[in-house]
C-alpha cells in the first residue's frame, strides 16, 4: 500500500510530467497547430492498442507503458526533430537524464519501474520495445502525412525515417508499406523527385 509520501510523489511527479502537453514537435496537426509530445504519445498508445491483437505475443499492458514513458524525459529537455538529429549526439542520454531528474519525487520503486521502462524502450530487444519503437515511427509519418502542405516537413527524409525499427516485426513493415505508399504520392504531387 502506498503511503501519504508516496501519493505526494506521484502528484508532484504528473504536475512535473504535464510538461508534456506544452512541448513541442515539428508534426503538425491536421488544423495547422504544431503539435505536442503528449499528444503524440496519446496518439501512439492508441495505434498500439488498436493493432497488439495482431501479434499474440505482445502484452499490451507492457506495450502501452512503453508506449506512455518512451518520450517522457522531453518534458524537461524538450524534442529534437528527427531530421535534426546526428548519430554523435548525447540526445539519449541527456533524455535518460532528464527523466532521472523528473521521477525525482517518486518513490523508489515507481522510479525504478518508469527507468526500466525507459530503457527497455532504448535497447528495442523485447518484443513490446520492437513495436513501441516501430509504431513510434509509423505514428510519426501518419501525422505528417495528415499535412501535406506543411513546408517543415521532408516528405522524401520520411521515406527512409526509421526503417530500421519498422523492419523489424512482419506487422510494422506492412503498415510501414502502407504509409510509404501514401507518403510517396505526396512526394510526387510536391514535385520534388522520390
Amino acid at each position: 500500500m502506498q503511503t501519504l509520501r508516496d501519493v505526494n510523489g506521484i502528484l508532484t511527479f504528473l504536475q512535473s510530467a504535464e510538461r508534456l502537453k506544452d512541448t513541442l514537435r515539428s508534426g503538425k496537426t491536421r488544423q495547422g497547430r504544431q503539435e505536442s509530445v503528449a499528444e503524440h504519445s496519446w496518439r501512439l498508445c492508441l495505434l498500439a492498442m488498436l493493432v497488439s491483437s495482431n501479434d499474440p505475443d505482445i502484452d499490451l499492458s507492457r506495450l502501452l507503458k512503453l508506449c506512455i514513458i518512451h518520450d517522457l524525459g522531453e518534458a524537461i529537455g524538450g524534442d529534437v526533430p528527427a531530421i535534426a538529429q546526428t548519430a554523435d549526439d548525447d540526445r539519449n542520454a541527456r533524455e535518460l537524464k532528464d527523466l532521472e531528474r523528473l521521477c525525482t519525487p517518486l518513490a523508489a520503486e515507481l522510479r525504478a519501474e518508469i527507468l526500466s521502462l525507459w530503457k527497455e524502450y532504448n535497447t528495442g530487444q523485447t518484443p513490446e520495445a520492437v513495436m513501441a519503437k516501430g509504431l513510434d515511427k509509423i505514428e510519426t509519418m501518419l501525422q505528417h502525412n495528415l499535412t501535406p502542405d506543411n513546408p517543415d516537413i521532408d516528405f522524401a527524409f520520411n521515406l527512409t525515417y526509421g526503417a530500421a525499427q519498422t523492419d523489424k516485426h512482419p506487422l510494422l513493415s506492412k503498415m510501414r508499406e502502407l504509409v510509404d505508399q501514401e507518403t510517396s504520392a505526396i512526394v510526387g504531387k510536391s514535385g520534388k523527385p522520390d
